[in-house]
């Protein structure tokens, strides 16, 4: 993606870290030079220094089908927000947008074996919602196997990781602060957590 200079993030922990907070992702591939996108939740785990991001398919869904042979990429999008011009001190400015986003680009790798599947299944569950673990446990093994049946797993080691952060890096210190202190007044989460975003990233919270 496009990233200026004063919008990137080098940060590997903090790409992670975003990743994992923000883990419903759009993974792209193409077929035929048509781009294809599919929206899942994803596990992202390291593993000897290495990313890996690990979800399932329908498998009704044949994008499963194209992660193998070719690049993939998947989008981690995380919280935005309106900025108005009227934080700045000079009326010669307009209205934008601060965002966050991770671009993860890798090489995918299907997962046949129905073990192995039941596991990304119940690690899955476990990430998200730990309390239905009881529940998933009383469930008859027919229904389990019916379902690992209709979808597709798979993994994706990454290659590469591009962050950018989109703070109002560019503003002064001063119209920052008005920014952070509208956003933090939001109710409006996005807003909130743009303001959260904004604040971490000013220069006295990034010292050593």
């Amino acid at each position: 993606m496009y990233i200026p200079t004063l919008n990137l993030t080098t940060d590997r922990y903090e790409m992670i870290s975003f990743m994992r907070q923000f883990s419903f992702a759009t993974i792209i591939t193409a077929k035929n030079h048509f781009p294809v996108a599919t929206h899942l939740p994803f596990l992202v785990t390291t593993v000897d220094e290495k990313v890996i991001l690990t979800s399932h398919f329908a498998k009704a869904n044949e994008q499963w089908k194209d992660i193998v042979d070719q690049p993939v990429l998947v989008i981690f999008c995380g919280p935005h927000a309106y900025i108005s011009p009227t934080h700045y001190e000079s009326k010669l400015n307009v209205p934008t947008w601060n965002y966050m986003s991770v671009h993860a680009y890798g090489q995918g790798n299907l997962i046949s074996d129905q073990t192995q599947t039941l596991k990304i299944i119940e690690k899955t569950i476990d990430n998200f919602e730990s309390a239905y673990r009881p529940q998933w446990e009383t469930l008859p093994d027919t229904y389990k196997s019916a379902m690992i049946n209709g979808i597709v797993a798979f993994e994706i080691e990454i290659s590469d990781l591009q962050g950018k952060k989109k703070l109002s890096q560019n503003k002064k210190e001063t119209e920052k602060q008005k920014i952070i202190d509208t956003l933090s007044k939001s109710v409006d989460t996005n807003e909130q957590w743009i303001a959260a975003y904004m604040k971490k990233d000013q220069p006295e919270n990034n010292q050593e």
